[in-house]
């Protein structure tokens, strides 16, 4: 876990830098610079585009995750074997352009009614799919090799900086709206490219000169592994989109800019954890490869118990000041806090079981995980439905959050039953708990103090005080006391280095 928490210390560091510039970007920025309708646009051209871009992957990038530990070797080029996946990643790039104009006519349609604007925009998802596809393959490539600050730097701070560079161009009037849609399209080519560079330095990036040396028994294994995968991961960013594309074409694109800002609210959230994935995802490989379950079953605790610490911590500090955060961009989204709600719940749950999607996709049962992805697939596009003309926005929220519960503990259920590994001790109750008696001191503060900047600086106190500190002072969850400590510990040394 030592590794985990190093690196997902400084990957978290850097993806809240990120994630301050985006809230600029998408809290202010956009919010003074565009209209809702045109905020849905941006949010829907680039979901749309993140679905192409784990359309056209053909299921190359779990299997370097995968298998890359059975051919790492740099003094043979790793057999050819990043080289052979990588033309999987290409033919599938050249198959979804066919289907992406062959189905045009189609897509148009769906959208003509309720959000015509995407439709004038629809050749501008591309951008995004290509060059998104090609950097989530080089970025699994640099993890397999534990480099996993890189990717996190270009695509969560560079990437964002270049966006808010683009919006001030807008609030000077320097560039009108269509070429703002634009350029917003082509800026996902720069973490590709510079993610290259870094490869060429690292004399990684000579895939020509590479002899695949792989038998036909592996290439087979490999190439089943990545289909089966290759559903599994798009059906989970299918979900993710699905409720952004749903709106846009059942309500529109003005309830769009607001479901999927506060979609990123969420996600803002997950950071940490999504962290801890990427770095935990190599060493899980390496725990199967030598069949290490004891160690495996430590790290899914761990995960879990340092994940729930997280994310209960966060809803804490925003649902406690939930209506003086959503006051803030405008009326407009205000509608948005029930769906904050409902998504948050879920998304806790899925970091509360922690690494059992990387556990399930990296065995050998990679196979039944279809299954599972399949009915959550089903799940969220029937409630979608049901609720999304009956609540709007929050009826999306609440399809959603029920998918992701009983997606995770079906996934956990099934992984105790064959591989006798649980993620959750007794102890993570006592985090729960905690996480309550914040929350209610938290309303009994807010009954003595007016609403305002106090009363969120109170809040935060609380859950400081209150949460927090108790965990800490009392050890309730020794893995979470102890990355508090690491992160302690590397603070001091920042802030007292000579």
């Amino acid at each position: 876990m030592g590794i985990i928490q190093k690196d997902a210390l400084r990957t978290t560091i850097l993806s809240y830098i990120g994630i301050g510039i985006g809230t600029l970007n998408r809290a202010v920025l956009f919010v003074i610079c565009l209209s809702t309708e045109q905020i849905g646009l941006i949010n829907l051209v680039v979901a749309v585009g993140l679905l192409f871009a784990q359309m056209s992957n053909f299921g190359s990038i779990p299997s370097v995750l995968k298998f890359f530990p059975y051919f790492k070797n740099p003094e043979k080029r790793h057999f050819g074997f990043i080289r052979f996946l990588l033309q999987y990643l290409f033919i599938g790039i050249i198959v979804c352009l066919i289907l992406f104009f062959l189905f045009k006519p189609f897509i148009q349609s769906l959208y003509l009614d309720r959000s015509p604007l995407f439709v004038s925009y629809y050749i501008w998802v591309l951008p995004i799919g290509i060059s998104y596809a090609i950097f989530q393959f080089f970025d699994a490539f640099l993890r397999s090799l534990h480099k996993n600050i890189l990717s996190v730097f270009v695509f969560e701070v560079v990437l964002r900086l270049v966006i808010t560079a683009l919006l001030l161009l807008v609030y000077y009037n320097i560039i009108e709206f269509h070429v703002f849609v634009i350029l917003n399209s082509l800026v996902y080519i720069v973490p590709t490219l510079l993610l290259i560079i870094y490869l060429f330095r690292l004399g990684e990036f000579n895939f020509s000169a590479q002899k695949v040396s792989i038998s036909r028994k592996y290439k087979n294994i490999i190439f089943n592994y990545s289909a089966y995968n290759y559903v599994n991961s798009l059906g989970v960013i299918l979900v993710t989109t699905l409720d952004i594309m749903m709106i846009a074409q059942l309500i529109g694109l003005s309830e769009t800019g607001v479901y999927s800002t506060v979609f990123f609210l969420v996600s803002a959230t997950l950071i940490p954890f999504k962290s801890i994935i990427k770095i935990s995802t190599p060493i899980v490989s390496e725990h199967w490869k030598f069949n290490r379950m004891n160690e495996m079953e430590e790290l899914y605790q761990k995960v879990s118990s340092v994940s729930l610490l997280i994310g209960c911590f966060f809803f804490l500090i925003i649902w406690l000041n939930v209506d003086f955060l959503f006051a803030i961009p405008g009326e407009d989204f205000k509608s948005g806090i029930w769906v904050f709600f409902f998504l948050m719940v879920g998304r806790l749950t899925d970091m509360y079981c922690g690494i059992n999607g990387l556990i399930f996709t990296t065995s050998k049962k990679y196979k039944y995980e279809i299954y599972f992805t399949a009915i959550m697939i089903l799940l969220v596009y029937s409630l979608n439905l049901i609720l999304i003309p009956k609540y709007g926005i929050v009826g999306a929220a609440i399809s959603t959050s029920i998918a992701i519960i009983l997606y995770n503990f079906a996934r956990v259920f099934f992984i105790r039953q064959v591989y006798k590994i649980n993620p959750f001790t007794k102890k993570q109750s006592l985090i729960l708990l905690t996480g309550l008696i914040a929350y209610a001191i938290g309303k009994f503060v807010a009954l003595f103090i007016l609403p305002g900047l106090l009363l969120f600086f109170s809040e935060c106190l609380v859950v400081l005080v209150f949460f927090l500190l108790p965990i800490y002072l009392l050890k309730i969850e020794n893995e979470s006391v102890d990355y508090l400590d690491k992160i302690v510990f590397q603070l001091k040394n920042r802030l007292f280095k000579k």
